[in-house]
C-alpha cells in the first residue's frame, strides 16, 4: 500500500470529478422528474468542445432540446424501458458525427480537450487548479439552487407535479409541452458545462466524454432517480474513490468499474432497508 502522502493529491482531484459527476446527476434527475426520460446522451452532447466555452454550451443545450421538441411528446405516453433506451439513438448519432469530425483512426487524432490549466494555489503542499475548485463549486451550488428551484419556484413545481403524474397536471392547466421544453433546455445546458469541466480536467477525448453519463448515472441510480442530494453525495463519492484507487498500482486497470460496483452496493442497501421497513410496517 502506498504511503498516504501519496493519495492526497487525488483527494483533491477526485472532489472535483465527483462535482462534474453531480453536475451532470442533477440533470438527469431533473430531466427524468420533468419527461420520465432517461437521457443517455448527456456525455455526448458536452463532448464538442472544438466550438468554444459558450458556444458548446449553447450547442449542448440546442441539440437536447431540439431532441425533446421532437421526440418529446411521442416518448411521453410510452413505457419506461422505452423511454430509458429511446436517447441511445442520439448518443450514436453524436458520437458518429464526431468521429468524422475529430478522426480516431486512419489519420491524426485530435483531442478535444481545452488547454491545461496550471494556474491554482497550494493547500497543504497539494497543488489545486482553478478549474478543480470551479468543478467542485459547480456541483455544489447547482445542487442547492436546483433543489430550490424544484421547492420554491412555479415552474420547479410544475416539474415535481409531472413527475407524479403528467395528465392531472395538464388537466389543472399545467402547459406541459413548456415545462418539459425547460427541463430538456436544462438538462443540455449543464451536459455542455459538464463536458467541458471533465475535458479540462482530465484531458479526455469524445469518446469517453460520450460515457460521462455511465458514471453519472451510477449516482442517480443510487438516488432512485429521486432524491437530488442523495444524487450529489453518490457522485463525489465515486469521483473520490475512482480517483483514490489510482496510487495503487494493482487496482489501477479496475478503477472504471468504480460507478458500477458503488451502485450495486447502494442498490442492495437501499433495498434491504426497504424490505425492512416493509416488514417493520406489517409486523
Amino acid at each position: 500500500m502506498p504511503p498516504w502522502s501519496n493519495f492526497e493529491p487525488f483527494i483533491v482531484s477526485g472532489l472535483a470529478l465527483g462535482g462534474v459527476y453531480a453536475l451532470s446527476g442533477v440533470g438527469l434527475v431533473v430531466l427524468y422528474r420533468a419527461t420520465g426520460v432517461l437521457y443517455l446522451a448527456f456525455g455526448a452532447v458536452g463532448a464538442p468542445g472544438w466550438a468554444g466555452w459558450l458556444t458548446c454550451v449553447a450547442a449542448a443545450a440546442a441539440v437536447t432540446l431540439g431532441y425533446g421538441l421532437l421526440f418529446g411528446p411521442a416518448l411521453a405516453k410510452r413505457d419506461p424501458l422505452i423511454k430509458a433506451v429511446a436517447t441511445i439513438g442520439l448518443t450514436l448519432i453524436l458520437y458518429g458525427v464526431m468521429d468524422l469530425l475529430w478522426t480516431t483512426s486512419g489519420g491524426q487524432a485530435r483531442s478535444l480537450a481545452l488547454p491545461t490549466d496550471n494556474g491554482g494555489f497550494t493547500v497543504a503542499q497539494i497543488q489545486v487548479t482553478w478549474t478543480q475548485v470551479i468543478a467542485l463549486a459547480a456541483g455544489v451550488v447547482l445542487t442547492v439552487a436546483t433543489g430550490a428551484f424544484l421547492r420554491f419556484t412555479k415552474l420547479g413545481t410544475a416539474m415535481r407535479a409531472m413527475a407524479n403524474d403528467r395528465d392531472i397536471t395538464a388537466t389543472l392547466g399545467v402547459p406541459v409541452r413548456r415545462v418539459e421544453a425547460a427541463a430538456w433546455l436544462g438538462c443540455g445546458i449543464l451536459g455542455g458545462i459538464a463536458g467541458l469541466l471533465l475535458a479540462d480536467l482530465v484531458a479526455l477525448d469524445a469518446t469517453t466524454l460520450t460515457f460521462l453519463v455511465i458514471s453519472s448515472l451510477a449516482a442517480v441510480l443510487i438516488a432512485r432517480l429521486r432524491s437530488i442530494t442523495v444524487t450529489f453525495v453518490a457522485a463525489i463519492v465515486i469521483g473520490l474513490l475512482h480517483d483514490l484507487l489510482t496510487p495503487i498500482v494493482s487496482l489501477t486497470s479496475y478503477r472504471d468499474m468504480t460507478p458500477f460496483v458503488i451502485a450495486a452496493i447502494g442498490l442492495l442497501v437501499l433495498s434491504r432497508h426497504q424490505v425492512m421497513t416493509q416488514s417493520r410496517e406489517e409486523a
